[in-house]
């Protein structure tokens, strides 16, 4: 639920109704002709029409198994922040935010010590898991950085009291990540096994076993995992929040079954913790089963296999170039990102707030918060009207919906309140991956210290210098961090229509975020309560299955086909971003007319300038990935499937019955 690769906003909103600053410029830009192949006609193909000059001008490169306009910003941001970790006192005083970022950053990037090191980081570690008795792995799960066996725990807001923190307990354990890589027997999934076995068998020789012990290891490790996936639930059975609601005491899950004794788990994590919310009951029985009889080697070589792999990005060369293996043939990416980019992924994600601090005070100025918050007002008023207009909702309802819409809470850009890194200690003399063990123990910490405290709903979720932007029900909030503030989302010499067709349609989809298949299930304070009537629930249900159909029916690749169902709350969101958008930027106007530009209509520029936020290059390796595990949709028919529900889409573009583009009246789907 939290949300997507969706995005935001703009740096000069000076008056309420409108981009004044944009429309005070002399010659406001239009669409930017060299993004488009008028060679494809837009009533055949809008995508390729829109978007095609731009993907012939940037191919893919070797390091890429996806790169888009998207992916474009976010290669510009990594630059400012390089520029900016680079800019770093290196003789900084121990202890300050500048020392640790600096010091995390250059361990990164000495390849030299790394691989003289090797293995050595390890092996006190692998020695603990080595000599481990089936009595001691629950407590090595909850004290060892970097092993993620069996299930993952966490704190966060209770769902049926979004004022308090609660511990959940959650499936994993999968070095694949997803359980259909090892249920499915396609081609493709068999080829992906085959050369995760091959990973496994590389790490094994890495860390020093001979030929028997690593056969030994990679067929325990397959099989266990195989055994897991086979009893967790889709990502798509996971779209269901009422099922993975289980409040379960945890001395009842203690009695039931011992061989996962929470109890103690929790208790040398320093908490107290009386009851847990269990994902799925029928998954949490297996693990028990599994640490009650699984041979002990078994289980120490799962647990070896999650430790080394946690730990190989952080380690040499040649552990880094198995996981690139197992990447190539998952994704197709052809190349090794450069190591800088690898290096400054770390300091970015584990100091993030202390990047951010800095990222902000050269990228950001104060006054665009309030700027920012003049256009998230606009869309949430254009939205209230849509609401208002609904015909398929009764008044009882939408007088809730409208309670939700304005009880959102807006953040901009960055935090109020910085987090305070004090107490994580960065040491060069130390090994890399001990110093990202200490992070990983300092983040653990974090969350768990929230346990049973009202929930911060000041906290960020993301950090400012981060490409992207998020809905979280559970706190009701809408979030749109600095990073996102550039071209193509928004561009202040651009004239409005292109704005709210970019960054208008993003802070719509976020909105829209609220009332999707699974924001609709919470409440205007974000607690997951159901406050629809029984045939307006009814009613919206028919709605997003005939949306279901839709994307169902799309082939993205050889024979197989879009899931409508798991990319369900994403597709409502640019349906719903679309109009939104489009209803904010008419009311901009005060009943006048847009100019035309350079012979693109306002509404024409809109939808083109909506269409090159999703141009992209991508290999097919991707394409078959991200329909396994990416709640988006695809690029391409986040743009052709979604703009055939939208009725001035096919005025702008006189798009008629016949033309491919066209979808008859009938067979379109309007939510919000």
């Amino acid at each position: 639920m939290k949300t997507t690769n969706t995005y935001i906003l703009m740096a000069a909103i000076v008056a309420a109704g409108a981009f004044a600053s944009c429309n005070k410029t002399a010659d406001p830009k239009g669409i930017d002709a060299a993004n488009l192949d008028t060679t494809v006609s837009p009533k055949d193909d809008f995508y390729d029409y829109a978007c095609g000059g731009w993907m012939k001008a940037n191919p893919l490169k070797p390091e890429y198994s996806r790169f888009g306009t998207f992916d474009q910003l976010g290669e510009n941001n990594r630059e400012q922040v390089r520029e900016l970790v680079l800019g770093l006192d290196r003789n900084a005083a121990v202890g300050t935010n500048e020392q640790k970022v600096a010091n995390l950053y250059d361990m990164g990037m000495d390849s030299v010590r790394l691989n003289e090191q090797g293995a050595a980081p390890l092996q006190a570690d692998l020695a603990t898991i080595a000599g481990a008795s089936r009595d001691q792995i629950v407590e090595l799960m909850a004290t060892l950085p970097g092993l993620g066996v069996f299930f993952g725990t966490g704190v966060g807001a209770d769902l049926a009291n979004s004022d308090v923190n609660t511990m959940y307990w959650g499936q994993g354990g999968l070095g694949l990540g997803d359980r259909d890589y090892y249920t499915d027997n396609t081609e493709r999934a068999q080829k992906i096994r085959e050369a995760y076995r091959t990973y496994l068998s590389t790490l094994a020789g890495l860390i020093g076993y001979d030929e028997a012990q690593t056969k030994r290891f990679t067929d325990n490790v397959l099989a266990l995992e195989t055994e897991l996936a086979q009893n967790q639930m889709t990502r798509t059975e996971q779209r269901d929040i009422a099922a993975q609601y289980n409040l379960m005491a945890v001395d009842d899950l203690v009695k039931q079954y011992p061989s996962v004794d929470l109890k103690h788990y929790f208790e040398v994590q320093n908490l107290n913790v009386d009851t847990v919310v269990v994902d799925s009951p029928k998954y949490y029985a297996v693990v028990a089963k599994a640490l009650a009889n699984k041979d002990e080697q078994v289980l120490r070589d799962y647990m070896t296999a999650s430790y080394v792999s946690s730990a190989a990005p952080y380690l040499s060369d040649d552990f880094i170039d198995a996981g690139f293996q197992l990447r190539k043939v998952m994704s197709g990416v052809e190349e090794q990102q450069p190591r800088w980019k690898r290096a400054l992924s770390v300091p970015n994600g584990i100091l993030g707030e202390a990047v951010g601090q800095l990222y902000v005070e050269k990228y950001f100025p104060e006054s665009s918060k309030e700027r920012m918050l003049t256009l998230v007002g606009n869309l949430q008023t254009a939205l209230g009207q849509h609401i208002d207009q609904l015909t398929w909702m009764s008044d009882t309802t939408k007088a809730r919906a409208q309670e939700k819409l304005a009880n959102f809470h807006v953040k901009i850009g960055y935090p109020d309140t910085w987090r305070d890194y004090s107490k994580l200690t960065i040491d060069p003399e130390q090994s890399y991956w001990k110093n990202v063990q200490n992070a990983i123990l300092f983040n653990q910490d974090y969350n768990n210290s929230d346990y049973g405290k009202p929930v911060d709903r000041e906290r960020w979720l993301m950090s400012p210098q981060t490409v992207n932007a998020y809905y979280n029900p559970s706190t009701n909030e809408i979030c749109f961090p600095a990073g996102i503030l550039q071209p193509p989302f928004f561009d202040p010499a651009a004239d409005d229509a292109v704005n709210y067709g970019a960054i208008g349609v993003v802070i719509g989809h976020e909105m829209t975020h609220g009332f999707d298949d699974q924001g609709r299930q919470f409440d205007k304070d974000g607690n997951f309560a159901d406050w629809w009537t029984e045939a307006d629930a009814q009613a919206f249900n028919a709605l997003a299955d005939k949306l279901v159909a839709q994307f169902d029916s799309i082939v993205v690749a050889g024979d197989t086909h879009a899931n409508g169902r798991l990319t369900l709350g994403e597709n409502i969101a640019d349906q719903g971003g679309l109009r939104v958008a489009h209803t904010a930027y008419l009311n901009s106007l005060n009943g006048a007319e847009g100019p035309v530009i350079e012979g693109f209509t306002p509404d024409q520029r809109f939808y083109l300038a909506y269409s090159n936020v999703w141009a992209g290059n991508i290999r097919e390796d991707e394409i078959l990935a991200r329909t396994i595990d990416d709640p988006h949709s695809l690029g391409r028919w986040r743009v052709n499937a979604t703009l055939r529900n939208i009725d001035p889409f096919f005025t702008a573009f006189d798009i008629q019955e016949g033309d491919a583009m066209f979808l008859p009246e009938a067979e379109r789907v309007v939510i919000w």
